[in-house]
Parts: structure tokens; sequence; C-alpha cells
């Protein structure tokens, strides 16, 4: 599933592409993915300018002269550019044609993505509104994940995944976060220090990091490439190594399972 490395990953590489183009034709082959296509998006995008593209969690937002329209992923979704007209495949479920004689084609052969249009604030969008702070806020760090966690019996790592509390951690990055500094995953929230929350939020920010400048490596090609590169397939401390050396001590990675999500750590690294 594309988490939030690989969506910033995509608004980098389509942002130049359609910042600035004016939308010729809404091209939607199926009339649903996860929810219905909004059926006014054929005659109210047509003739509108893309004002500029952003992205709030794992949605991305292409605010536009008369509205925005929200994309999500989903599972298995993709957005490339391609020359208008080519011809879709099987799950190219959806073009925007801009005046350039490109298009951005939807991919998504789950169909568990989204594609949503509001006249209003996005971000006051009902799948938006409740949304905790981005990673890379100011509001995110060791002071607020010890203000929110100090009450909280859960798993850290369960805090963390919670899209109330930061936006973005996934499976992947909440693994290599705690690794990264060196906390548990299975540690109950309130007992952890303030000097572990500051380790871990600014953790959680490299590993980020990390991974958006990883995934970006193939944006140069972005037009024909089929996936970026995602941190995910490259470096991995603890994610997916179960029973494999720790980097760091040799120990053999320990797999468990919280919140019903397979959970890598070292036992010998993470206290």
């Amino acid at each position: 599933m594309p988490e939030l490395p690989e969506v910033e990953t995509t608004l980098r590489g389509i942002a130049p592409h359609v910042t600035g183009r004016t939308v010729t034709a809404v091209v939607a082959r199926v009339p649903k993915l996860r929810l219905p296509i909004p059926s006014e998006l054929g005659t109210t995008l047509p003739g509108q300018t893309i004002d500029r593209a952003e992205r709030r969690a794992k949605y991305l937002l292409l605010r536009c002269s008369g509205g925005t329209l929200i994309l999500h992923l989903g599972m298995s979704g993709t957005l490339r550019i391609v020359p208008a007209g080519t011809p879709p495949g099987k799950h190219d479920h959806l073009d925007i044609v801009l005046a350039n004689g490109t298009s951005l084609r939807f991919r998504d052969p789950r169909k568990f993505g989204l594609v949503l249009w509001t006249t209003g604030d996005p971000l006051a969008y009902p799948l938006l509104a409740n949304l905790g702070p981005e990673p890379f806020s100011d509001v995110f760090d060791g002071g607020y994940l010890h203000r929110l966690g100090r009450t909280r019996r859960a798993a850290i790592k369960l805090l963390l995944m919670d899209n109330r509390v930061v936006v973005g951690v996934g499976n992947i990055y909440a693994n290599e976060a705690l690794f990264r500094a060196r906390i548990r995953p299975d540690r109950p929230a309130c007992a952890l220090g303030e000097d572990e929350c500051h380790r871990l939020a600014a953790a959680v920010r490299e590993v980020l990091r990390d991974a958006i400048a990883m995934g970006g490596t193939t944006l140069r090609d972005f037009t024909v490439a089929e996936e970026p590169s995602g941190y995910f397939r490259i470096h991995l401390a603890v994610y997916g190594r179960g029973d494999e050396p720790c980097h760091a001590c040799g120990e053999p990675v320990q797999q468990s399972r919280l919140g019903n999500r397979s959970t890598w750590f070292c036992s010998r690294c993470q206290q």
C-alpha cells in the first residue's frame, strides 16, 4: 500500500506536469472505485486550471479554479503522466486530459482508491477533517507525543499508526522509526519518558525523509517509470526481516503481531 513517502514521491512527480495546466476533458472508464467517481466531473472540471498540487496525509489535492480534486491511491493506485490518447490498460480507470496534450492517468488494479470533488475547503472534507498533524509540522515533536501518550496504555507502535495522532506513519515506517529510536514497539505509550518521545519523534521524521529521498530517485523518468523505488525495498533495518540478524548487534530480528499487524524489532537494541 502506498504510504506517505510514496504519495509525496507521486506528488513531486506529477506537480510540475499539472500545475498551471487547463483541463480539457475527463475520461472515467468505471463508475466507482472505493466510492463513486463524481458524475459531474466530466462537465465541471473541463475548462478549469489546476492552480497547485498538494498533499495532506495520503491524499493528493489538485486545487483548481473552481474547486479541489481529492485523490487517494488506495492499496494499489498510481498516477502517471502519459500522452493524451495513449490506449488505456485494463486498470487505467481515469484520465484527466490537459490542454498541453498530456493526461494524468489513474491506474488502480484493486479499485480501493478515491476520486472526490469539493468546492469547499478540502481540509474540512469529512475524510480529512479529523486527521492529526503532519509528521514534518511544528506541532509534531517529542513534547506532543509525550502529552498524548502519558495517559494511554496502548502500544506505542499503535499510537504512531493512529492517523488522529499523526498522519502517514504506516506499518513499515513505524517499525523502522522505533528501531532507530531504540524503543520496543509493544511498550505502553504511557511508559515512555519525555526524552524517549523526543528521540522517537526525531526518528519518525528521519525515516520518512530518507524514504522520500530514496523514492524520488526515479522522478527524472516519471512519465514512463512503472513504480518509484520506495524506501521499503532498500536498507530496511527490521521490517520484513524476521529471524535475520540485526544489522546493529547480530541478534535475530523478532516478529510478532500488534493490532493485527505484523511487527518486527530487535529485542537487544530496542528496550
